[in-house]
Order: structure tokens, then sequence, then C-alpha cells
């Protein structure tokens, strides 16, 4: 083999983060892999979509589409029109109203509610209103209550964890700027994200040489169920983890390389708290169950299943510990089946995500992946 040769099969066996030049999209992976087609209906999946009638959960009906706020003189009205979907900020008394309206371009979220993005120009922004299942609209988290600030950008590392690839504009090392080119952006965590990107993969399946290429190139694609146990909990901890700080440009991670020269991680001391929204990977390393054991975040969740119900995965719970050694069994006996999850991993308030509205402050409910006795919770 030539020199030439060796240098293209090298360059060839290494894997590509996904991006809009070696992407093929999920139709052209299920298009062989079927059995994997559920993992388009998965929150991770969806985290981030085009806005439709069926994308966003908001209510557009007349009187459920106003938010009234801590001002008097502000409120915002959502709009579902022939031309799309609005936010309008209304501000003033009666005739003396001024308003602005800014278009919803993206939806973002799909298990407890929703944020909405905006474009203006290449620049990519945070509507002020967010929609909040079991509550309705409400001021996106972190808005001040009573103002209306069309102004919040989206930087790289937010965009890094609900979407597959967005290609900066300008100032591409720098974690500040929210400029992107809208024709490249890959909403949603697509099988690329994980897999990388396609394209020479699906080269060398369907080239006529097949039976050729194959023996002299590698498959091309990103296996996560070869990975080590450091490689599939980096994997996991891109998102996972906490904000960090990019040290490399976002969207540039490969999974199965160490993600410390990607993303700086600062971790928590054992008696630091931690809040339960984003910081999985930290609150499940603090767990006997995960110092015990090989465990990683794959022994519980099928990332290409929709997984939501908690009697299903407190089976997993049961691979390594009985039923009968639950203190509550004298008590409860079989029926403490299925309860694993809601009393070893309940639902908690989250610190970090809180949003006003009219005044009240909200928290949502999220479960803590910090697998403990919490005596406060009261077994279902």
């Amino acid at each position: 083999m030539t020199a030439a040769a060796v240098l293209f099969v090298a360059w060839w066996a290494r894997p590509e983060p996904v991006s809009a030049a070696n992407a093929l999209g999920d139709a052209t992976c299920l298009g062989c892999h079927r059995e994997k087609a559920h993992f388009e209906e998965t929150a991770h999946r969806l985290t981030s979509q085009a806005p439709t009638g069926a994308t966003i959960d908001g209510d557009f009906r007349a009187g459920a589409n106003v938010m009234a706020t801590a001002n008097p003189a502000l409120r915002f009205r959502m709009d579902s029109t022939a031309s799309g979907f609005y936010q309008t900020a209304l501000t003033g008394f009666a005739s003396n109203t001024t308003s602005r309206t800014e278009r919803i371009d993206i939806v973002t979220g799909i298990r407890k509610g929703q944020s909405y993005l905006h474009w203006r120009g290449d620049s990519l922004y945070q509507l002020p209103v967010s929609y909040w299942k079991g509550i309705g609209w409400i001021n996106s988290p972190g808005y001040r209550d009573g103002v209306a600030n069309f102004d919040r950008p989206i930087l790289p590392r937010c965009l890094e964890c609900h979407a597959t690839a967005f290609e900066s504009v300008a100032n591409t090392n720098a974690s500040s700027s929210n400029r992107y080119r809208a024709s490249n952006a890959m909403l949603g965590v697509s099988c690329e994200s994980c897999h990388g990107g396609g394209r020479k993969h699906v080269l060398r399946e369907r080239s006529s040489l097949r039976s050729i290429s194959t023996k002299l190139l590698s498959s091309a694609i990103i296996n996560p169920a070869r990975f080590t146990r450091g490689q599939r909990l980096d994997a996991c901890a891109l998102c996972h983890a906490g904000l960090g700080r990019l040290e490399t440009p976002a969207f540039s991670y490969t999974p199965g390389r160490p993600l410390s020269r990607h993303l700086a991680i600062a971790l928590p001391t054992l008696t630091e708290p931690v809040d339960v929204h984003g910081n999985q990977l930290e609150l499940l390393a603090r767990s006997a169950c995960f110092q015990r054991s090989q465990m990683t975040c794959s022994t519980c969740h099928d990332v290409h299943e929709t997984q939501r119900e908690p009697a299903a995965l407190s089976g997993r719970c049961l691979s390594c510990h009985q039923v009968r050694s639950c203190r509550l069994y004298p008590e409860r006996h079989e029926s403490l089946a299925g309860k694993c999850v809601d009393c070893h991993m309940p639902l908690l308030p989250s610190n970090t995500i809180v949003a006003n509205r009219n005044g009240a402050r909200e928290r949502p409910m999220v479960r803590t992946h910090w697998i403990e006795i919490y005596p406060e919770v009261t077994a279902p």
C-alpha cells in the first residue's frame, strides 16, 4: 500500500463530529437500522424542533393566549396565524399602547415545558415567554417579571445540548457569539450526534465495491456500545454534567474522546449542593449503586426508546436488588415492586430553573439522580 493510500485509510478511520457537511440525517440511518425507529419519539430527538401546531404546547385560544405580569402596564399575547406563531409585548393602557412582536422560529423542550427562540438576522435569541405543562404561559426562566426582554442571546454551549449542529458566523471560537447560519441548523439530537457524521459510513456501505471497501476501510461510524465505562460517561456528560466551559468550539466534540479536552467541568465536592437539573452525572456519582458497580447511564436508559414510566425503570433496580431487602417490605410486601425510582430518586424542585409568573415564583420538579434513602419521601 502506498503512503498516500495509508494516509487515506487513516483519514477515513478518524471519527468526525457531525456537521452539515457530513450529516445525512436520521431518515438515512433508519433506512438500514429500522429497529431504532422509536428514537424519533424520544425527548432527545425532539428537544428542539421547528414550530408547528403539533410541536408547540402553548394554548393560543382567545383568553388563554394572554399572560399578565407583575407590571400592570405590560402583558404578553401569543398568536397563531397562517403565517406562523408570534409573541407580542403590549405596553401601556387602552389606546395608549405600544407593542413589539417577534416570531417563534425554534421550539426547545418537550417533557416539562418549552422555551422559544427567534432569529433576528443571523443572531438567535430567547423569547421572553415560555410554556410550562400544568402551569401555562410563564416568564422564561431567569427573566425579570414585568419587563419585556427580547435580547437574551442563545450561546453555542446552550445549543450544543439541544441540537445536532449549528454553524457559527464569525468569532467561531468565541463562546459569547450568538450568530449562526440558519440554513445549516440541525435541530434535535439526532442519530449522528452520538454516532458521528454518517457520510463516509454510508459511502462505504452503498459502494458498488462494498465487498472490497469493507475489508480495507473501517465502518467510519462511532459505536458507543464498544466504549469503555469512562467513554460512555463522557458521552452523556457532554449535556448531563452541567454547563461547563468550552475549551474547543461547540459541536466539535466526538464521542469516544476525552470530554475534558472539549469541556472543562468543575466537579463539586461531596458536600456542595448540586441542582437536579442538568447535573445528573454528578448526582449519580454520589450514589452507592454507582460507586460499587460498573453502572453507566445506559445501565438504566436506552436512548433509542422513550422511557418515561418510573415503574418500568424500577425494574432495572431489581437486576441487582430484591424487593424483600427494602425496609418497608414487612409492611408493604410485593406492592413495593415498581416503586424503587419514586422512593429513591424522587422529584425535587430545581433551584436553577426558576421562573416568575405575575409575581409568583415557580420551580419545576425534576427527578434527582442521587440514588439514596429519602426519609421525607412517602412511598406511593
